[in-house]
């Protein structure tokens, strides 16, 4: 039993901090899973992914931590049944090209590493037998050529979905990856935005200083709904799986600053949820939205309202980052709800929303956690504040929130 007392919450409301892991020593942190009482966290820094033992939330314990390969980042990752699918790519944020942080999310990223000296980073998928939780056996690989993949839709069944950036194309594109053999996974289809495909001799005709990438898709039967940075939201039939096909693209950048991110689709309400990432200190980037769309018909998504921003204190000027970053993505075996919706704020920790009203969302309930106590991300001049970054909300309604630094946050919500 651990004693140690909590870090203090700098504000809450409706919701109150129960746990915190520094993941082993680990604290830097990116997407988050839990399956089965573990959390499965990429980290951002730490080339890796560590697995926590939340059985009793009260009392997280580091259970382990799997090395990424030299070079190589596993930001992101997805459980399910016995299965845990991992990211390999290039850790950008180690090559000093990318340390202003405006380099990555202004410009395509082949721009900014082409010529690169030989390979060194893996680049692909990895895929784990996570029959035993805590110890996670490497099983199959997907081996791509180019930086690699950022993120996984993964919710059992034989196909998985990639964001990738693979050679031959500007940025990351959409892929289908085939797991009828978990042991031999097989990219089966693509689709990208006319003007990414630069070995096929397209050309980008979006402005100077828009990143037109696939940051991931949500899929929901044979819809992928997809979010593409500064290149906004996509709606693709998958049917055929080899061959995505466009059903509608809808883009807001200009005159909203892009960073169009994560797409939740709530099928049983003809709504999505589209949320457009803060990606530069100080809301350089422009005010970053939630936004609400009607899709009824699908070749037509209309955005009918916005959620209301945290506006407690001035969090533009508390440094960092300020604004949306992710949602809990209602997937299965996890806290799944159509009128309830969590996200991560960054600077201004986690918040929770009631939709129940499409037109008009209220914020029922937040959580903005004590700044990080070390800084584990290294580029120069990033402030110590507080950036939550990926909420995971359990079957029992226990949320977890990660931060680049600060660690594992485990928050009850009491709305």
């Amino acid at each position: 039993m651990t004693t140690h007392s909590l870090p203090q919450p700098e504000y809450s409301r409706n919701m109150r901090l129960i746990g915190h892991s520094d993941q082993g020593g680990k604290p830097d942190g990116v997407q988050v899973m839990v399956h089965r009482g573990y959390a499965y966290i990429g980290h951002m820094v730490s080339q890796g992914f560590s697995i926590v033992d939340v059985r009793d939330p009260k009392n997280p314990r580091p259970a382990g931590f799997v090395a990424a390969p030299p070079g190589t980042w596993n930001v992101h990752l997805q459980a399910h049944n016995d299965l845990l699918l991992v990211i390999n790519a290039r850790d950008l944020f180690a090559d000093v090209r990318f340390a202003d942080e405006k380099v990555y999310y202004t410009r395509s990223v082949s721009e900014t590493v082409q010529g690169s000296q030989q390979r060194g980073w893996s680049a692909g998928v990895r895929i784990f037998d996570i029959s035993t939780p805590d110890h996670p056996k490497e099983i199959g690989f997907l081996g791509l050529e180019g930086i690699g993949v950022h993120r996984i839709w993964y919710v059992g069944g034989r196909w998985a979905y990639v964001s990738a950036l693979i050679d031959g194309y500007s940025d990351y594109i959409f892929l289908t990856i085939d797991l009828a053999d978990p042991r031999n996974p097989q990219v089966a289809g693509r689709w990208w935005l006319p003007g990414m495909h630069t070995a096929g001799g397209e050309t980008p005709d979006w402005p100077e200083g828009k990143r037109y990438a696939l940051h991931h898709a949500i899929i929901s039967g044979d819809t992928a709904y997809a979010s593409w940075r500064d290149g906004g939201l996509t709606l693709l039939d998958i049917k055929d799986r080899t061959s995505p096909q466009l059903i509608s693209h809808r883009n807001w950048s200009p005159p909203f600053g892009g960073g169009t991110h994560t797409a939740l689709p709530l099928p049983d309400r003809d709504l999505l949820v589209v949320l457009d990432e803060a990606v530069l200190d100080n809301q350089e980037d422009g005010k970053k939205l939630i936004w609400l769309f009607d899709v009824r018909e699908p070749s037509n998504p209309v955005s009918i309202s916005t959620f209301p921003q945290p506006d407690e204190r001035d969090y533009v000027s508390k440094g960092a980052h300020f604004g949306p970053h992710n949602l809990h993505e209602n997937r299965p075996g996890s806290f799944i709800s159509s009128t309830l919706i969590f996200a991560t704020y960054q600077n201004a920790g986690v918040r929770a929303y009631d939709i129940s009203n499409p037109y008009q969302p209220k914020e029922t309930g937040a959580l903005v956690p004590a700044a990080p106590e070390r800084m584990v991300d290294k580029r120069p001049g990033r402030p110590q504040v507080i950036q939550s970054c990926d909420v995971f909300v359990d079957a029992q309604g226990i949320i977890y929130s990660t931060d680049y630094n600060g660690g594992l946050s485990i928050i009850e919500y009491l709305g």
